[in-house]
């Protein structure tokens, strides 16, 4: 669909729902992720209860799906738990599950300022005066994540959906991590030994998980905006699920999420130990030191698997993109980093 014709539908669709005359401009097509569109919207509706100027995101499907992600209607609900928890995240509005109107389901959020680049969170001199302010709001809203727990939330469809498949305590959150990941493993083509190593050691290591916590599932530079007033936002919330908290802690402190600047293991912003001195005093919690190595192993992994995922989304024909073929090779580096992580846990 051309984006005029988009535009001129949502014109249509709102001025429907909202009982009033609306006009989009400026709609802009943003950088999007690997299964979902995003484009910035200025919205006026003139009459109606809700009559006013909005400056949105509009938010929707795009290609083929990656297996955990949420689909639309879910990852909205999952934003509005996280929003209403007093989470720094863009408040979602006007859900519409309805492929007839465009497509596919959509909603809109409000728009937020900032950057999510990776290498301007870590490296623009505008931050610099506010990297320890941006680690602390943070590291506070990570704890504020963590405090939605299944017993709070009352959609049961949605809280079954963030389960994964999998009874969410005990050691069983690791094992299905662990399941789920050669269960990936296995239908890939190719034989990729390291992987398999890796996966014996996950398997075999597996610890005792804490009380099953809301995760973001993608919580890392690139994944949160900031400017020079702070953090203005956490996005991406489309591979939340319930599980450890302690899989988020090490997914932000992974070395391919520091963008060049590897003594500041905290996403390239921060010392992880500052990082989870605070988030520990937020959350009210203590980090253990053996599950933070286990999931930074299970974290490269997922990864490394992730990377051969979106190279074959390319080599198949699925998605055609020169940065899909690109992260293919990062693979090696994932597997690297997680040999050498259990490595240092045996000595």
């Amino acid at each position: 669909m051309k984006d005029s014709e988009l535009k001129e539908r949502l014109e249509s669709y709102l001025g429907k729902r909202l009982q009033g005359t609306v006009e989009i401009a400026n709609m802009v097509s943003l950088s999007g992720g690997a299964c979902q569109e995003n484009f910035s919207a200025d919205i006026k509706v003139n009459g109606g209860p809700e009559s006013g100027q909005y400056q949105t995101v509009y938010r929707t499907d795009k290609g083929a799906s990656l297996l955990a992600s949420l689909s639309r209607i879910n990852e909205f609900k999952v934003c509005r738990m996280a929003f209403e928890a007093g989470v720094k995240t863009p408040e979602p509005f006007w859900l519409e599950s309805d492929n007839s109107v465009t497509g596919n389901p959509f909603y809109f959020m409000k728009r937020i300022q900032g950057k999510a680049t990776g290498r301007f969170v870590v490296k623009d001199p505008s931050l610099n005066k506010v990297r320890k302010q941006i680690t602390q709001e943070l590291a506070e809203n990570l704890a504020r994540i963590h405090s939605v727990t299944p017993e709070k939330c009352k959609d049961e469809k949605l809280k079954e959906v963030l389960n994964l498949g999998q009874h969410v305590s005990g050691k069983t959150v690791a094992q299905g991590s662990v399941q789920a990941l050669r269960f990936q493993l296995e239908s890939m083509d190719g034989a990729y030994p390291a992987m398999e190593i890796i996966l014996n050691w996950l398997e075999k290591n597996a610890p005792e998980s804490d009380a099953a916590v809301l995760i973001h599932g993608d919580f890392r530079t690139g994944n949160f905006m900031v400017n020079s007033e702070g953090l203005q936002g956490i996005v991406d919330w489309e591979f939340a699920h319930w599980g450890d908290r302690h899989e988020d802690l090490t997914w932000l402190c992974m070395r391919d999420w520091r963008f060049g600047k590897l003594n500041k293991e905290a996403g390239g912003f921060a010392d992880r130990s500052e990082f989870y001195e605070i988030y520990e005093k937020a959350a009210g919690v203590k980090l253990d030191p053996v599950k933070i190595r286990y999931w930074e192993v299970m974290g490269n992994l997922r990864w490394a698997i992730g990377c051969i995922g979106q190279a074959e989304r390319h080599l198949s024909g699925k998605d055609k993109g020169i940065e899909l073929a690109s992260i293919g090779r990062r693979a090696c580096e994932m597997e690297y980093e997680a040999m050498r992580l259990i490595e240092e846990s045996i000595k």
